[in-house]
C-alpha cells in the first residue's frame, strides 16, 4: 500500500510540474512564444531564491544589483561602485559622515514617490532588526537623517570603509507602504521587476516595471521555477525553459536550440589550513573545542601543497574543466591581489618537506616525529562540487606523500570543527571585509567561519585596521591589497579555483554579456543581475 501511495504522489507531483510549465515559452526549440507576443520567458536558476524572504530589509537579493528593489549604489560590470538611487556621494575628512544625493522622479511600484525618508526608514529598520539581516552590516551606523527629499546623511560611530559596500547590498523599501509579512513574497521597490505571483517553493512570476527610471525592460514577464536540476535539464530539452543553471558535470549535454554560457565570477574555492598546533580552546560561552592541527601547523607542509598541486588537473577532474586556477582573490575585484607563482612543482615540494625533517614511509606517505603527514579535509554535506574538489586535491597531495582524508559534514558540524581540519570554503563578494574575516587575529572565536585557521600576523592586523578605518576608498583598496601581500607567504589558505557559473541559454535570447557583472558567490540567481537588459535576438 505504501508503494502504491508513493507512486500516486509522484504522479501528482509530475502533473503539477507539467501544469506549471504549460503556457511557458517554447524557446528551447528555437520557437518564440505565441501566448504573449514572444516577450515572456521561463527560467531555472536554482532553488536559493526560494529559500528565504524576498524582503531586502531581511537581506534578500543583497548581491549589489537591482532586481525588485534598487539600492543607493550598485556594482558595475567593472566591479566598481556606481550610483543607483543615489546620483553621487561624499565622505567627510574624518570618514564618519557619508552624504548621498538622490535621484529625483523615481517611483515605487505602488506609484508613490521615492524620497530620502524612504532611505532613512529602510536603514533604521534594518539597524533595529539587525539579527534579521546578516547580509548587511550596520553595526557602526550611528544615525541616518533625511534632509529634504533628495539628501541623506549617514553618521558612523567610527570610520568604516566597508559602509560603502553596504549601500550596494541594501534595497530600499517605501516608508509608508512597508509590510514585514507581505514583503516576504511581494516586496514593493523601485526596481525593474515587480513580483506578480509567488507560489511557495514552486515559482515566482515577475513582470516588467513599465515606469522604471532607466526605462522598462524589454521582456514583459519572467517565470522563475523551482525544480531538481535533472528535471530542469529534461524540460530544457523539451523546449519549456529559456535559461537553465547547470553544474559543471552537465555542460557537455547537448540541448537543441540552446547554447552553453560560462559566466565570469569572483567566486573562489579554497581550503583552510590551520596554522597552529592542536590544543583546546574555550569559547566566550564556555564551550571547550579542539583547535589547531599538528600537521598543517608545519608551514613546510602548507607551502609544499600550495606549490606542488596541479590546479588545472584538479579542475579538470572535479569540475569537468569549468573554472580557472586560483591562487588568491580574483583580479576582477578592484581589491583582489592574488599571489603569482607556478604550481605543479612536485619535486620541489618533496625537497621542501625533506628539508623540514619529513621522511618517506614505506607506504609513500611522509612521516615526522612518529606522525604521518595526513589530515582531514571536509566538504559540506550535499555539495558535490566541493567534495569532488577535495577528492581531486587529495589525489594530487598523495603524489607528494601527503595523505588527505576527505569527509562530508553538515554545516553545523563544520562550524564546530573548522578550526582543527581543512575545509573547502567558497568566498566571493565585492566587499573586501572578507579579508578581515579570514586573517584578522581578533576575528577568531573558536567556532564559526571567521579566521578558522587561527591566523596571527601583527603587520596584517595593522593593515586590516587601516583598511577598515580609511576615509578614502582608494586608500582602503591599497591597504586591502597589502594585506594579501603580507599574508601570502604563510599559505594559510590553499586557493584552488575561480569557478565559472554555467547556464544553458535559448539561442534566441540575448542575456547581454557586456552588462553582466562578475558573479558573486552563489550559483543561480546572480545571472539575473542584468535581466532588465535581456532581449530576443
Amino acid at each position: 500500500m505504501k508503494s502504491l501511495n508513493m507512486r500516486i504522489a509522484m504522479l501528482m507531483v509530475l502533473a503539477l510540474i507539467i501544469g506549471t510549465l504549460a503556457g511557458c515559452g517554447n524557446r528551447g526549440s528555437g520557437e518564440p512564444s505565441q501566448d504573449k507576443g514572444g516577450s515572456d520567458i521561463s527560467v531555472y536558476v536554482g532553488g536559493t531564491i526560494f529559500e528565504g524572504s524576498l524582503d531586502p530589509v531581511k537581506g534578500a537579493m543583497s548581491y549589489g544589483y537591482p532586481f525588485t528593489n534598487n539600492a543607493l549604489t550598485r556594482v558595475s560590470p567593472q566591479s566598481k561602485y556606481a550610483g543607483d538611487l543615489a546620483k553621487d556621494w561624499s565622505v567627510s575628512k574624518d570618514a564618519r559622515t557619508y552624504t548621498f544625493h538622490l535621484r529625483k522622479g523615481v517611483k515605487f511600484h505602488d506609484g508613490s514617490e521615492f524620497t530620502a525618508e524612504d532611505v532613512a526608514f529602510t536603514y533604521e529598520t534594518v539597524k533595529n532588526n539587525q539579527a534579521d539581516n546578516t547580509a548587511v552590516d550596520l553595526s557602526r551606523l550611528e544615525s541616518v537623517t533625511a534632509e529634504g527629499d533628495d539628501t541623506v546623511i549617514f553618521q558612523l560611530s567610527e570610520p568604516y570603509s566597508s559602509f560603502l559596500d553596504q549601500t550596494a547590498r541594501l534595497g530600499i523599501v517605501p516608508s509608508d507602504g512597508y509590510d514585514s509579512e507581505a514583503f516576504d513574497t511581494k516586496p514593493v521597490g523601485t526596481g525593474p521587476w515587480k513580483v506578480a505571483q509567488y507560489d511557495t517553493e514552486q515559482k515566482i512570476i515577475v513582470t516588467a516595471n513599465s515606469k522604471y527610471y532607466e526605462g522598462a525592460p524589454a521582456l514583459s514577464q519572467v517565470t522563475i521555477l523551482n525544480m531538481a536540476e535533472d528535471t530542469a535539464i529534461a524540460n530544457a530539452k523539451s523546449g519549456q525553459l529559456d535559461v537553465v543553471m547547470v553544474e559543471p558535470n552537465y555542460v557537455e549535454e547537448a540541448v537543441e536550440g540552446m547554447r552553453i554560457e560560462k559566466l565570469e565570477t569572483m567566486d573562489v574555492r579554497q581550503i583552510s589550513l590551520p596554522v597552529t598546533a592542536e590544543t583546546s580552546y574555550t569559547t566566550a560561552d564556555g564551550q571547550k573545542v579542539t583547535v589547531g592541527n599538528d600537521i598543517t601547523a608545519d608551514k613546510a607542509v602548507r607551502q609544499a601543497m600550495d606549490i606542488g598541486i596541479d590546479r588545472q588537473k584538479i579542475i579538470d577532474h572535479a569540475l569537468s574543466g569549468i573554472g580557472k586556477p586560483a591562487k588568491g582573490f580574483t583580479g576582477n575585484l578592484e581589491w583582489g591581489n592574488a599571489a603569482e607563482f607556478k604550481d605543479n612543482r612536485k619535486q620541489e615540494a618533496s625537497s621542501l618537506l625533506e628539508r623540514a625533517g619529513w621522511t618517506r614511509g614505506q607506504d609513500g606517505i611522509y612521516e615526522k616525529g612518529g606522525k604521518k603527514c595526513q589530515f582531514t579535509v571536509c566538504a559540506p554535506t550535499g555539495d558535490t562540487a566541493r567534495y569532488q574538489l577535495a577528492a581531486a586535491f587529495g589525489e594530487e597531495a598523495k603524489q607528494m606523500g601527503i595523505q588527505i582524508n576527505v569527509e562530508q559534514r553538515t554545516w553545523d558540524e563544520l562550524f564546530q570543527t573548522a578550526a582543527s581540519v581543512g575545509v573547502v570554503w567558497g568566498w566571493g563578494q565585492y566587499d573586501p571585509i572578507v579579508l578581515r574575516n579570514l586573517f584578522y587575529s581578533k576575528a577568531f572565536k573558536g567556532t564559526g567561519t571567521d579566521n578558522t585557521v587561527r591566523y596571527f600576523n601583527k603587520a596584517a592586523d595593522k593593515l586590516i585596521e587601516k583598511a577598515m578605518n580609511a576615509g578614502d576608498h582608494e586608500d582602503a583598496v591599497a591597504a586591502w591589497k597589502k594585506v594579501q601581500e603580507v599574508t601570502a607567504d604563510d599559505h594559510a589558505y590553499l586557493y584552488l579555483v575561480n569557478i565559472e557559473h554555467s547556464y544553458f541559454i535559448s539561442n534566441d535570447l540575448d542575456i547581454s554579456l557586456d552588462t553582466q557583472i562578475p558573479h558573486p558567490h552563489g550559483h543561480g540567481a546572480p545571472v539575473l543581475c542584468n535581466m532588465k537588459d535581456w532581449t530576443f535576438q
